[in-house]
């Protein structure tokens, strides 16, 4: 399951979670985990689209918005139960985890209530983060332990079936 901030622009016209240029880039960081779009439910923090900025961009969603959200996100989360989840950016890692740098983040898995979660930055082209060396190694560690999680998930999914 991955999590993200809230529809951008081109996705409330398309209604498909990562259709803009930014899916572009979560689709090719998902093929270099080996993993294939299909195998992730996409959701997200706020469910609406918080308007454009002035300078460009999206607004980040107001905390009243993603307060009236929660409920939705929790119960996905109880209803689906995932053994992975994938918070992607800022707004993600900090209302799923309570971590406010990317670069605590970024790389490491975390399990909590036996949910492994494997954050991810956003994949934006007006993010800054990943024109840093060392944040462009902390994205390979992350696709990786993503790699891993989905090919265990399909190893216990295989296994299962065999019985």
């Amino acid at each position: 399951m991955l999590v993200a901030q809230a529809p951008g622009s081109t996705e409330i016209v398309t209604r498909l979670p990562f259709t803009g240029p930014a899916g572009k880039r979560l689709a090719a960081w998902f093929e270099r985990a080996g993993v294939s779009r299909e195998e992730i439910y996409l959701s997200a923090v706020a469910r609406c689209f918080p308007g454009k900025a002035k300078g460009g961009g999206d607004l980040v969603p107001s905390r009243s918005m993603i307060r009236n959200c929660r409920p939705h996100l929790a119960r996905e989360l109880e209803l689906l139960e995932p053994a992975v989840v994938v918070p992607v950016g800022g707004l993600a890692i900090k209302e799923l985890l309570s971590i406010g740098r990317l670069s605590d983040a970024v790389g490491e898995a975390t399990t909590r209530n036996g949910i492994i979660y494997v954050p991810l930055p956003h994949p934006s082209g007006a993010s800054t983060w990943l024109n840093q060396p060392e944040n462009k190694e902390r994205l390979a560690l992350a696709l990786g332990l993503l790699g891993e999680c989905m090919a265990a998930l399909r190893q216990r999914d295989i296994g299962s079936a065999n019985l």
